[in-house]
């Protein structure tokens, strides 16, 4: 008897009609002879709402409150589910993470899950029930409430396959699969029926919004296979799992594209030992992440220095260089948010020469001029005019044969 983890995402429980169809798709699996473990978001738009709520009554409200404020929202999908799935005659019990005893930091918004105790979700499965958990929530050492960030029902759904030693992992969303890129954007793109963990990663991290990056990293770390399916489609979705040995040649798998990147350059610092950490630590102190940087090459003894971070935290990472930058002795500061990142990734660019000037010639063709370059073992990123991200990602799709078969011509 295989155990199947299926998470639900707040679209696919976003109505009493919907949370009814997942019931029965967990009735089809119960009935091929599956024990299953479901983990659900709260119903799409809810948790918009109680934050809305919150900040009427404060623009900036007490972390702590707010994670058990939003994380009621996953308890009353447990509990519906739950109901509908008893209503059908399927016995069935639910668990907020706090019962599940899912152990988290205390980093409240954006915790990080550090153990959980699987022993009560085994028992009821012995029992013979539906186990229904509230994803995106845990629990302290300290017992306060704690929440894992926005996709933060991805970790729960891959951790508790990880602790369960689950056979599978299956994440039920609006799209039914991952594809080579946003056909929103491609019409013709396709969707992949496989894709490495580090592909996976790579393209969670560019902005591949179909899974949240640190359930990637879960299921890369437990080797849990996870399959992206449609909750409203029926199809073999995309299955996330070790490289194969198909995987080893020269193939690129898919374009990913993030529209949410700010760049900041400081101007004139003085190239001397210690000055990156002088930028950067007060950023990392913010808590901001910075992605790509680029440094100058030294000229009369000054450099510039750029690098990207979220959109969302452009403001406060300007007023920390600007402050910096009279601290260090610069020139000043300058920044652009009208930025986009292109990236293409494939394990095949290991064994590949030429990709990453395939890649620019394509780009240098249609007149897109790359402002920064990133690259890592499978991927190669670029930093361009946030107006042309369409028309490079479509220009690349075509340029990588994706839209065909996803390999390289040599």
């Amino acid at each position: 008897m295989a155990l199947i983890v299926q998470k639900y995402g707040g679209t696919s429980v976003g109505s009493v009609e919907r949370i009814r169809a997942v019931a029965d798709k967990i009735i089809e699996s119960r009935k091929q002879g599956h024990q299953v473990v479901v983990v659900v978001s709260a119903m799409s738009g809810e948790t918009d709402r109680l934050l809305k709520l919150a900040r009427d009554l404060a623009p900036q409200p007490d972390s702590r409150e707010v994670d058990v404020l939003l994380s009621t929202g996953e308890q009353v999908t447990i509990a519906l589910l739950s109901i509908a799935l008893q209503a059908k005659g399927y016995p069935s019990v639910s668990f907020t993470g706090a019962q599940v005893h899912i152990l988290t930091d205390s980093a409240f918004n954006k915790a990080r899950i550090i153990d959980i105790d699987a022993a009560r979700v085994q028992k009821a499965l012995h029992e013979g029930k539906v186990v229904v958990i509230a994803g995106f929530q845990g629990i302290d050492s300290d017992g306060n409430i704690t929440t894992l960030g926005r996709g933060g029902s991805d970790t729960t759904a891959v951790a508790m396959a990880a602790a369960l030693k689950a056979t599978e992992c299956a994440i039920y969303t609006d799209v039914d699969g991952v594809y080579t890129a946003d056909p929103r954007i491609v019409p013709d793109a396709r969707r992949l029926d496989r894709l490495s963990y580090e592909e996976m990663l790579e393209m969670a991290s560019l902005g591949s919004k179909v899974l949240q990056i640190r359930s990637v990293e879960f299921a890369n770390k437990y080797k849990v296979p996870v399959r992206v399916l449609s909750s409203f489609k029926e199809g073999a979705g995309t299955l996330i799992t070790d490289e194969d040995e198909k995987m080893e040649q020269a193939l690129i798998s898919g374009i990913a594209h993030n529209r949410d990147e700010a760049k900041l350059t400081i101007v004139g610092v003085p190239d001397r030992p210690g000055v990156a950490y002088s930028i950067l630590g007060p950023v990392a102190e913010a808590n901001i992440e910075v992605d790509m940087i680029v440094q100058n090459v030294s000229a009369e003894g000054m450099t510039d220095f750029t690098f990207t971070v979220h959109r969302n935290d452009y403001d406060t990472a300007l007023k920390i260089l600007e402050k910096t930058s009279e601290k260090i002795g610069a020139r000043g500061v300058t920044g652009d948010k009208k930025i986009a990142k292109l990236s293409i990734v494939g394990v095949g660019m290991r064994s590949h020469a030429g990709i990453a000037s395939k890649m620019f010639k394509a780009l240098a063709d249609e007149g897109i001029n790359i402002q920064m370059i990133s690259t890592s073992e499978i991927k190669v990123s670029v930093v361009v005019d946030e107006k042309y991200l369409e028309l490079g990602v479509r220009i690349l799709h075509s340029a990588f044969g994706l839209d065909k078969h996803g390999f390289i011509e040599n």
